[in-house]
């Protein structure tokens, strides 16, 4: 008797043992640094076990195993006993219900009706229109054949990564990039006040949504990592969620161009204003500032822009500036197939699918701007008066972009 009941004690504490390094192990390791695509909401961590009460017995076994049972027990509970997420009808992903399984439910925001058919089916289209567009030879773009491991990492700054939730965010200027560059700021925890990580999107001043330091992007790995910088970043690839934002090619050049220069902007202004103004504006000696130049109602002109754009001298000088730099150049779409496509058009729709997509509606809102979006009705307005000469070479100079993320093609401008 004696012996089987040690043996008994034995198996017993080994087996907290081994539970005891998996949780650990898990908690430790396993959510920051194996890189797994299921995304963990942060939210309330499950307390320590209090210390088993001293409780006098004649016998110390009984009482050990009860409290063993309890300790375990917090871990293995179903959940809350309130109604779980329902999976669509036509749902069959399996892996993705066992994935589920090792959430704690708690974490989860509970949703009493599935994802809608069209939004599903509207991602289905617009990932299958990319590889479609990537796979066809009439549609050439510089870069487009070439492997990841070709992009210098100096073209792979857009690439915010938050490892909390295993998300990767290909950022575009001038399509609510800010108010998603804020969440990604929550979700990483990497904003903290007094010790406290920031929670809400829109107090996040302006100035350090756009700071560097607040993302940890792709082209920041070769310092971290070194030499084994890019393997690392085809397993998050692989592992993560990916997702981009984008709109009309010609509406957001409108928005930029609005943003940029038809408002006093001084960086802007001494970078690139000064070389329209010299170039194509018949100012040979531009204010030297902002204030003197909008003083004296003096700015680039819409077409003036677009001639910028369309002269070869600009891209031997610098490449593009991102806010007007085509998409396939900053999120590089053949060689990141990426499990989201979003649309400005449709951002109130598809900013509630992606976030219910990443599990973490329960953390964060995607922010409902308070600002006139340039609306894509007033397109035809603002080339009235460009050239229909210039208007076709810019369709080409951005006709990658329409094709890839399906906008139709602007006939009513391009054939006046």
């Amino acid at each position: 008797m004696g012996t089987s009941r040690m043996f008994r004690i034995f198996v017993v504490l080994g087996s907290v043992f081994m539970i005891l390094l998996i949780i650990i192990y898990w908690d430790d390791v396993g959510a920051s640094h194996l890189y797994l695509h299921t995304p963990v909401s942060p939210g309330p961590r499950i307390p320590p076990p209090p210390p088993p009460r001293q409780q006098p017995h004649t016998s110390r076994t009984p009482s050990f195993l009860s409290d063993i049972d309890a300790f375990v027990n917090q871990f293995l509970e179903p959940g809350t006993g309130e109604p779980t997420d329902p999976a669509p009808a036509d749902s069959g992903n399996q892996s993705e219900k066992a994935e589920e399984r090792y959430i704690p439910r708690r974490e989860w925001k509970i949703h009493l009706s599935p994802v809608a058919a069209e939004l599903r089916e509207r991602q289905e289209q617009r990932r299958r229109l990319l590889q479609e567009m990537c796979a066809n030879d009439s549609v050439v773009f510089p870069g487009k054949n070439r492997s990841f491991d070709d992009i210098p990492n100096k073209e792979l700054d857009h690439l915010i990564v938050d490892d909390r939730h295993g998300i990767i965010y290909c950022y575009v200027p001038k399509v609510a990039c800010s108010n998603w560059k804020r969440l990604m700021i929550v979700l990483s925890e990497s904003l903290l006040r007094d010790g406290v990580p920031q929670r809400d999107p829109l107090s996040i001043p302006k100035d350090l949504v756009h700071n560097s330091s607040m993302h940890f992007t792709f082209n920041k790995f070769w310092k971290r990592y070194g030499k084994f910088a890019k393997h690392l970043m085809k397993v998050k690839l692989k592992k993560y969620t990916k997702f981009i934002f984008v709109r009309d090619p010609f509406v957001r050049l409108i928005s930029a161009y609005r943003n940029k220069f038809e408002l006093p902007n001084a960086n802007f202004y001494l970078r690139f204003a000064q070389v329209m103004l010299r170039r194509y504006a018949n100012q040979p000696t531009p204010p030297a500032s902002v204030d003197e130049a909008f003083g004296m109602g003096i700015h680039p002109s819409f077409p003036n822009f677009l001639q910028y754009l369309l002269d070869p001298q600009t891209e031997k000088e610098m490449p593009f500036n991102e806010h007007w730099r085509q998409v396939y150049r900053l999120c590089h779409p053949c060689q990141i197939q990426y499990d989201f496509v979003g649309h400005l058009e449709t951002a109130e729709e598809d900013a509630e699918h992606l976030l219910r997509q990443l599990k973490v509606d329960n953390v964060v809102e995607f922010p409902t701007s308070r600002r006139n979006f340039t609306a894509s009705t007033l397109e035809a307005d603002w080339f009235n008066t460009v050239p229909l000469e210039t208007r076709k070479e810019l369709y080409k100079l951005y006709e990658p972009d329409f094709r890839l993320f399906g906008y139709d093609k602007p006939d009513s401008i391009l054939n006046e």
